[in-house]
Formats: C-alpha cells, structure tokens, sequence
C-alpha cells in the first residue's frame, strides 16, 4: 500500500485516469489483505498488522518475492510504474535472470502456499473447523471469510482465495494480462501500470498473438492517457529524510506536517488489527476508523507534507548526505526542478 498510495498522493489533480487506475489497484489490493488475514484467522493464528513496519528504501519483498524489486517510496514516474509491474508481473513477462529467484513473483509466493495447502488438506480443514481468536472480517463487503460451514470444503474456498489474489494481480493465465470472466476481464494489475506506463489503453491486436516481453508495446495502443501534473516529491531515503532535515531551516514545522502523517499511518495500522483481534462486535467500526485515518493520511500528505518545498542549497547537498542513496534519489526525483518532501509511512507501533 505504501509504494502504490506515494505515488497516487503526488498527483495534482485526483480525479484523472492516472488516479482512478492507482486508487482501483490499491482497493483491491486492500481486499486481497483481507483475504490472506482472514486465512491467517481461520487456521487459528492472528494477523499481525499493528506493528507491520517495512523497509524503504530497500531491495525485494518480504519472503524473498521479486528480490530485485526496487522498493523505494516515490512520486509517479515512468521509473516507478516499471517497478509497479516488476511487482505484479507474471512470470512468463520476467527475463530468465528474474525466473532464476526463489519466488521471483508475487503469484509464485502464493503457489508455495497452494502446495502447502495441498500438502496438509486434513489439518488444515481441523484447524479451520476448530477456529482461533481472530476475526474473519468483511464477509458483508464482499471479501472471502472461512467460517465452518456444512458442505463447504475449506480447502476449496483457501483455492478459490489465492486464485482471486493471483488474478487480480497477474492476469488469468500464462500468456494473457487479462483477468478471467470473474472479473469481466478487466486489466490485471500489471496491465493497469502498463497503460500508464506506455500511456495507451490496453487493445490486443488482431488474431491469436500472445503477449509476451518482446511485443508487449503491442497491446498498449488504444486510446491516449494524459501524463498527469506530478509533485516533484524527493523519494524517501532510509533515514526518513534526517539527513535532509539537519540542514533544513524549516525542519520543526516539516517535522510537525510529517509526523501527523505518521501518526494517521499508526492508526490507520493499529485499527486494522483491532479489526482482526479486537472483540468481535467491534470489527466494523474497527474497520470504519482505518477508513478515516486514510482519508487523514491523503489530506495530509497532498495537502501538508508536499507543499513543503525541500531548499535548493539543501538538495544541492543530497550527494553529500546520502553517498550510498544518490544515484536512487536522482533516478525518482527531477533534481533540477523544485523538489518537494513526500510521506515517509513510519509506524509508530513498531518502535513503541
């Protein structure tokens, strides 16, 4: 959410394409955590959210997904909408170097899984029928929850989970970046960041040509998408900009703008978990309360922390400061334009 909310939030005017094709990844991708923390809760265990606490800028994803991905908190460029769908690729678009990893995608991690699940169906159909402390939540919103039910085959429903998230993500099948008729065949995520990316809507050509990293321009070329006005945001170093702020005149009111956004982030991540942990009763206004602590986070990032310009002698300064990050910084940020702070999605939790 971090990585795909940095770039949406940087967007001048929220209303175009650009910011509708963000805003429906990150809503599915919300119901996809759902799902897999409704899994958790099923087989008896507790979703850790509260104190969830990633690090940016880094390398990969957590189990060692895509351990080339570069994972940096930046603004929206076409630099970081390669990276998006380095992130929700199919293996069949990666390189051989990229197919050589553990689990070189996303839909690879949750194959592991589907065999482990295929691997223990009668423990897992006990843990599911003898419960565990959490909640399953969101079963009113539409989102997968496996309650024991008579007849219902939990195995199939875990299948049917990791299937939704897959799809979604990657696309129906190898070959295609479509989702299935589910999903009214709409653009898989990756196809999403690709219109943008090429700025053309998907359109597959004439015939029975299959999609693949040698013609994938191919299929991009429908109707035109207008580049949208980004906020020249500096990515967000792994220091959380300390660096930058020692330096910084005006370092105690960005201080102040940064961590309101921070704090909204916590509580944004402390009510989720509730939503999970906290007695049952209170789950849908668990759920409420993380809703408005998004809304906190947009408001305060586009309308605080990114109308606080970073000063030209200071980012005159940024090889100074971050030897080891520069050339990163240079690659996400136009450093020969105004250069703005952007949202850090530091959670307290973790450090209290």
């Amino acid at each position: 959410m971090p990585l795909y909310c940095a770039a949406m939030y940087s967007l001048e005017v929220q209303n175009y394409p650009s910011y509708n094709t963000i805003r429906s990844v990150l809503m599915e991708e919300m119901v996809h955590m759902a799902i897999a923390a409704n899994m958790v809760a099923a087989l008896g265990g507790s979703p850790r959210i509260a104190t969830l606490s990633p690090t940016y800028a880094s390398r990969g994803l957590p189990g060692g997904v895509a351990p080339d991905l570069p994972v940096i908190l930046a603004r929206l460029s076409p630099r970081s909408l390669e990276n998006f769908m380095r992130l929700e690729a199919p293996e069949f678009m990666l390189n051989a170097r990229q197919r050589a990893a553990v689990y070189p995608t996303v839909g690879a991690f949750y194959d592991a899984i589907r065999e482990a699940i295929d691997s223990h169906k009668d423990p897992l159909r006990r843990a599911v029928e003898r419960g565990g402390p959490a909640n399953q939540v969101g079963g009113n919103l539409g989102y997968l929850t496996f309650e024991p039910a008579e007849g219902d085959d939990p195995v199939e429903r875990f299948h049917a989970a990791l299937d939704i998230i897959t799809e979604q993500g990657e696309g129906r099948a190898e070959g295609s970046v479509e989702a299935g008729d589910d999903f009214q065949r709409e653009g898989s995520h990756y196809a999403r960041f690709a219109e943008l990316r090429y700025g053309r809507r998907y359109l597959a050509p004439a015939g029975d040509v299959v999609i693949a990293p040698e013609n994938e321009a191919e299929f991009f070329r429908g109707d035109a998408i207008a580049w949208p006005v980004v906020i020249n945001t500096l990515a967000v170093p792994s220091d959380r900009y300390a660096a930058l702020l020692a330096h910084d005149p005006d370092a105690p009111g960005v201080r102040k703008d940064l961590d309101a956004f921070d704090e909204a982030y916590t509580l944004m991540m402390a009510a989720l978990d509730r939503a999970w942990n906290g007695p049952v009763e209170t789950w849908w206004p668990s759920l409420g309360a993380a809703v408005t602590q998004m809304d906190q986070m947009r408001v305060r990032s586009c309308f605080t922390i990114m109308r606080r310009q970073v000063p030209e002698p200071v980012v005159g300064r940024l090889a100074e400061l971050y030897p080891g990050q520069f050339a990163a910084l240079a690659r996400y940020t136009d450093l020969d334009r105004p250069v703005f702070y952007g949202p850090r999605f530091v959670n307290h939790n973790a450090d209290r």
